[in-house]
């Protein structure tokens, strides 16, 4: 029988992403004068997300070994969530709107979220109803431009 001790794994790994030292690789999120700098860890982020794995491989170090990455299409609300998402595996939603979270399907989608992508889905199909009937021709729009939104795709056609 295996214990499993996700919690405090889950919350060391948040303390690692708030602790300034070891990191290996900056983030700039956002466009100047609004941009964010997080420090991150490349053996987590390629292990975790498909494009940061991808970006990884070609971003080039600094005299002090540190590799960038710039994501000027992402605001840093949103980030900050798929950032404690990687490290922890944690998504908080309590208090988003409905369009918020819309748009951080598609930000999940971008970076190859794929568990995060199903969970914002099915949160939003089952917590938003009302919001979605009121905005479905975007939904409907949006989430047939991307393969990957199925959940999201059945759910906007039962509400039709």
């Amino acid at each position: 029988m295996a214990a499993k001790f996700f919690e405090k794994l889950s919350n060391n790994y948040l303390e690692l992403l708030e602790d300034k030292e070891d990191y290996n690789v900056i983030i700039n999120i956002g466009e100047a004068p609004n941009v964010k700098i997080f420090q991150a860890h490349s053996a987590i982020l390629k292990h975790r997300s498909l494009y940061f794995h991808n970006e990884l491989k070609i971003a080039e170090k600094d005299k002090n070994n540190i590799k960038t990455i710039n994501l000027k299409n992402i605001s840093i609300q949103q980030f900050e969530i798929i950032i404690k998402y990687i490290y922890g595996g944690i998504a908080l939603l309590e208090n988003l709107e409905a369009s918020f979270i819309f748009e951080l399907i598609h930000v999940a989608c971008k970076l190859f979220l794929e568990e995060l992508v199903k969970y914002l889905e099915t949160h939003l199909i089952e917590s938003n109803a009302h919001w979605l009937r009121l905005h479905f021709d975007r939904i409907y729009q949006k989430s047939f431009q991307n393969v990957n939104l199925l959940i999201l795709q059945i759910g906007v056609m039962i509400f039709w």
